[in-house]
């Protein structure tokens, strides 16, 4: 009961601070917009870039897993999931980044008892 109450107080400080809101979650989009978080895998064989609200900037390949693309399909096999693999770490890692800031903007807002609340709306 103690914590519903909690909550409504919490929501009630929302809606009085909406525009502290809207604000923090337009700050939260333009850091993410600007974050760039990289991922790899096989020792560096793949690398991805992408940014903090997840869209793929750049991968990239080592010279000697292009070259052994060109004959082997096995190669061509791992270098699809070396891809991937660089690919889902870049986006784990700026998925961290995204909670770490909505976690600011709750903090400075005073909601952090809302924070699973406030990552879904800013998109964390």
């Amino acid at each position: 009961m103690l914590e519903n109450m909690k909550m409504m107080g919490a929501l009630a400080g929302l809606m009085k601070n909406k525009e502290g809101l809207q604000e923090a979650s337009r700050r939260v989009r333009e850091k993410m917009e600007s974050t760039r978080v990289t991922g790899e895998a096989g020792g560096g064989a793949a690398i991805a870039v992408v940014t903090g609200s997840m869209r793929v900037v750049s991968v990239e390949l080592s010279p000697a897993l292009v070259t052994g693309m060109a004959g082997d399909p096995k190669t061509h096999e791992l270098a699809a999931g070396l891809i991937a693999d660089a690919v889902n770490s870049a986006l784990g890692r700026a998925q961290q980044r995204l909670q770490e800031a909505v976690r600011v903007e709750a903090r400075a807002l005073g909601l952090e008892g809302m924070l699973p609340e406030l990552s879904k709306m800013m998109g964390a």
